[in-house]
Order: C-alpha cells, then sequence, then structure tokens
C-alpha cells in the first residue's frame, strides 16, 4: 500500500510580507515565504526592532535613575 493521501498544505500569511506561504514541512522557510523574508525577520530581532511596550506602573519598570549604572542600580552591594 501507497500510504494515506497527502492533505494540501495549510497557507498563512508569511509574518514579513503577508503573501501566502504554505505551512508544510516541504517549506523550508515555514511560517515565512521565501528565505528573503525569514532574513528580514531575523534581522529585525538582531537590531532589537521587536520589544514589547512597558506600561506606566508596571511592577517591572526602573524609576528614573535607577540601574543606569554603577551607583544607580539595584545590584550594587550595599543596596
Amino acid at each position: 500500500m501507497t500510504g494515506e493521501p497527502r492533505k494540501p498544505a495549510r497557507l498563512v500569511a508569511c509574518p514579513t510580507c503577508g503573501a501566502a506561504a504554505a505551512y508544510d514541512p516541504a517549506n523550508p522557510w515555514r511560517p515565512f515565504c521565501s528565505e528573503r523574508c525569514r532574513s528580514i525577520d531575523l534581522g529585525a530581532w538582531a537590531s532589537e526592532s521587536y520589544r514589547i511596550p512597558l506600561r506606566e506602573g508596571d511592577p517591572d519598570t526602573l524609576p528614573p535613575g535607577e540601574g543606569d549604572g554603577p551607583a544607580g542600580g539595584r545590584n550594587t552591594p550595599g543596596s
């Protein structure tokens, strides 16, 4: 027996350009449509273009002046 018939690949929008891209093991760049779009996305990560914005009053934000150097951070000896 030759096996089950193969399902058609699911199409998703490329995160970089929005073109239809096959989300299938046969597409080596999935979920991107091409190596170019994958490289553009990698470059955006490497240049820190993707950031999660902090909200005002977020408990993880430091007040101005803290964490700016050896005298202003929380991890300094004696603090």
